[in-house]
């Protein structure tokens, strides 16, 4: 069965949104729920501000260039903890009994080395030693925050979902410095792979499974899933035709990938579920691939996150989403 779910973010700015973002999501996607995230709160809110919440052992603080590590947690990261203890408590109240599968989600190594900055200033993705400790930092504070939800939803069945969004530059080298004036350093799929397998591992060691998504248009599937990744999750829409290849490989490995072909935007016009549906197909048939036999494989998901997204239209695009997956079913 082809199941739906969104990426992660959702619209709104206060609890009262968020308990309604909680509703909307258990309602539409009731195959692969999540756990909504809510970045128009602020900083503490964003994905970064949000991965800092999980990471273990180090502290961080914002700063009028963004977030920061530091010697303790500053008010805005002791914000971020309680922004995501205050959801799980929401999400504990409204899936009381709940039984399945349920995914969350956080912002990866790769893509915390690119948005924090070192004490001393300039990205962690300058300093070796201490990407090495943020990766590790996130990989022991994922083991805790899967613990924490298994003990909030003991009858779920966790995915957990790794952002990358910014893996790809940092891979090319086009990371700009916090001058804006020089570019990082590429860093090597070696160097790469290796705080992603701690991040994978951690996952597997706390008993999840994992899905890595990058919506670029260039993700580097093969380096994900040779990190452990279980499952991939891509933005349909950017991705060129040369990028179809590795998500056929991936299928034919066995390896569940989510397309995200539903708007995230609110579109004029509407596309319908048949047209979605059959860009799917087009997808499966070019690959090679039988849709009935690949079916347990998909997921279909929105193109990105809906935190931009009017309220009507993030409820909308997650009941598109179910729709398309039922129709491939």
């Amino acid at each position: 069965m082809v199941r739906a779910t969104g990426v992660g973010s959702m619209p709104g700015e206060d609890a009262a949104a968020y308990t309604e973002a909680v509703r909307v999501v258990l309602g539409e996607v009731p195959d692969l729920p999540f756990l909504p995230e809510m970045p128009r709160r602020g900083a503490p809110a964003n994905m970064t501000g949000r991965a800092l919440a999980v990471v273990a052992d180090l502290g961080a603080d914002l700063q009028p260039a963004g977030w920061r590590l530091t010697d303790a947690p500053g008010v805005d990261h002791r914000r971020a903890r309680s922004l995501l203890a205050q959801d799980l408590d929401t999400l504990e109240e409204q899936v009381q009994g709940y039984a399945g599968a349920f995914k969350i989600q956080v912002a990866g190594p790769w893509t915390l080395a690119a948005t924090v900055e070192r004490p001393r200033g300039d990205r962690v993705l300058a300093d070796h030693g201490a990407r090495r400790d943020l990766a590790q930092a996130l990989a022991e504070g994922l083991r805790q925050h899967v613990a924490d939800v298994r003990r909030r939803l003991p009858g779920a069945d966790l995915v957990v979902q790794i952002d990358e969004p910014v893996l790809p530059e940092v891979l090319a080298g086009r990371v700009p410095t916090s001058s804006g004036f020089h570019r990082h350093r590429t860093v090597d799929a070696p160097d790469a792979s290796a705080a992603l397998e701690w991040v994978f591992a951690a996952i597997e060691e706390a008993g999840a499974s994992s899905v890595a998504h990058c919506c670029a248009a260039d993700v580097p599937a093969a380096l994900l899933t040779g990190a452990g990744a279980s499952a991939l999750s891509v933005d349909l829409t950017v991705l060129p035709p040369e990028g179809y290849d590795a998500l056929g490989e991936a299928l034919d490995n066995g390896t569940p990938v989510h397309l995200g072909v539903v708007p995230a935007l609110d579109p004029a016009p509407v596309p319908t579920d048949r047209s979605l549906t059959d860009r799917v197909l087009r997808l499966l048939d070019m690959l090679g691939l039988d849709p009935e036999s690949s079916a347990d494989l998909l997921v279909v998901t929105p193109t990105c996150g809906l935190a931009a997204a009017s309220p009507n239209w993030a409820r909308r695009a997650l009941g598109l989403a179910r729709v398309v997956a039922a129709n491939l079913s």
